[in-house]
């Protein structure tokens, strides 16, 4: 219903930032991480999510389009509810929580209050599951826009291309983000979020 809000920012709480649109007050609830680059009274647009039950309707906001994806895709797993979602994006970065799920690191999601292992062996069990059918990618195996990169993480390039796949982006989109990036050099956060940062651009 709605893609994103664009307004000023007329107050910040916990896990809330309502953005002034036009005289109309937009409650969004939101990340540790989103509050974080907003300012009282300064310009912002966050990319939100409506979240419908059958007593209430709530909009969810955040800074980045990653950002939400995350949140959609972690509401996908069995007993994660919004509250969750945003716990975990509070206590993590979009890059942190795939490379969680690439490398099996339930630790970090439990650094997240209220976040306990099961549910963070579940976020892991079942995303790793979709990605090794392909439901958030390629293929296991299949490589990257010709750069021999593959989904199987075997190195920082495949665990950086299974990463953004995890993330919900197309083989075409990996292959051509890491295109020119120093893959030995850099750790596999830094590839991570170069790659980010230059499909964001594009």
């Amino acid at each position: 219903m709605y893609y994103y809000v664009s307004g000023t920012v007329g107050h910040i709480g916990p896990y809330l930032a309502v953005i002034d649109c036009g005289g109309v007050g937009y409650a969004c609830r939101t990340t540790n991480h989103t509050i974080s680059h907003l300012q009282k009274g300064e310009k912002a647009k966050l990319y939100t999510y409506l979240n419908v039950r059958e007593d209430a309707m709530e909009l969810y906001g955040f800074i980045s389009e990653n950002e939400r994806s995350c949140f959609e895709m972690l509401l996908g797993v069995s007993g994660v509810g919004p509250k969750a979602a945003l716990s975990i994006l509070s206590a993590t970065t979009p890059e942190g929580l795939a490379m969680s799920i690439i490398t099996g690191d339930e630790k970090s999601l439990t650094a997240a209050p209220g976040i306990g292992k099961k549910i963070a062996q579940r976020i892991i069990l079942e995303l790793k599951d979709k990605l090794s059918k392909g439901q958030l990618g390629s293929a296991p195996g299949e490589s990257y826009g010709g750069t021999g990169v593959t989904i199987i993480p075997e190195n920082k390039a495949s665990e950086a291309a299974a990463a953004l796949a995890v993330l919900g982006y197309s083989q075409g989109e990996i292959g051509l983000a890491l295109k020119g990036i120093d893959l030995e050099r850099l750790s596999l956060e830094e590839i991570i979020k170069a790659a980010l940062k230059k499909m964001m651009k594009g």
